[in-house]
C-alpha cells in the first residue's frame, strides 16, 4: 500500500485528487494539507510514502515547503503536481530534492504512474516537461533563475510579485536585513540592475502571471 499525503490549498481539488488516487489499488490518501506549515505537522505525524505537492500555496511558496521537508526527512519522496508548465519551475523543484514533476494538465492516468514511479524510487517527469528540459540540455540554454537556489527562487518570486521585504520577512521568518541581502544577491545572479527588469525577467519565463 503506497500512502499519500496531499498538499493543496484548495479542499475541492484536494478532495478530487483523492477520489483519483483511491480508486485505484494499492493507494491510500492518509493526510491532506493546505499550506506549509500544516505540511510539515501532517508530514512528521503521518510519514507518507509519497506527497503529492502543489507549488502555489499562500504564504510560502511550494519551493520552500519541499526544501523543508527534505532537510527534516532527506528521504522524503516528494511529487510536484503543479499548474506550471515552464522549467524554471521544474529545475528548482528537482534542485530542491523533489523525485517528479508533472503538470496539471496531464491525463489523471500520468499523476498515478507517476506516484507508483516516484514511491518505487524513479524519477517521474511529464513529457511535455521532459521534452523541454531535454532541449534546453541539448541547447545549453541554461537560464538565469536555474543558477538560484530554492530560498533564492522563492523570494524572487514574492519580490517580481510586488510584495515588500517586510511582507516577505515575515512569511519566511527571516529578518528584513536579510531579505535585503537576499534580494541584492539574487539582482546580482540574475544580472538586473532594477526590480522593473526584475520583473520583466520573472514574466519573460512566466514565473509570475502576468495579469
Amino acid at each position: 500500500m503506497i500512502r499519500i499525503m496531499l498538499v493543496d490549498d484548495h479542499a475541492v481539488v484536494r478532495e478530487g485528487y483523492r477520489r483519483l488516487i483511491e480508486k485505484h489499488g494499492g493507494m491510500q490518501v492518509v493526510a491532506e494539507a493546505a499550506d506549509g506549515a500544516d505540511a510539515y505537522a501532517q508530514y512528521k505525524r503521518h510519514k507518507p510514502d509519497v506527497v503529492v505537492l502543489d507549488l502555489s500555496m499562500p504564504g510560502k511558496g511550494g519551493i520552500e515547503v519541499l526544501r523543508h521537508l527534505r532537510q527534516w526527512d532527506e528521504a522524503a519522496k516528494v511529487l510536484v503536481f503543479s499548474m506550471h508548465e515552464n522549467t524554471a519551475y521544474a529545475v528548482q523543484a528537482f534542485q530542491a530534492g523533489a523525485k517528479g514533476y508533472i503538470t496539471k494538465s496531464s491525463p489523471p492516468a500520468l499523476l498515478i504512474e507517476a506516484i507508483r514511479d516516484v514511491a518505487a524510487g524513479r524519477r517521474a517527469l511529464g513529457p511535455d516537461l521532459s521534452e523541454a528540459l531535454a532541449v534546453t540540455h541539448l541547447d545549453g540554454e541554461r537560464g538565469p533563475i536555474d543558477g538560484l537556489t530554492a530560498r533564492e527562487f522563492d523570494i524572487f518570486r514574492m519580490l517580481a510579485a510586488a510584495r515588500s521585504g517586510e511582507e516577505i520577512a515575515r512569511t519566511l521568518n527571516l529578518s528584513a536585513k536579510t531579505v535585503a541581502n537576499y534580494h541584492y544577491i539574487i539582482k546580482s545572479k540574475l544580472g538586473v540592475a532594477s526590480d522593473v527588469e526584475l520583473v520583466h525577467l520573472a514574466l519573460k519565463y512566466r514565473i509570475i502571471d502576468p495579469a
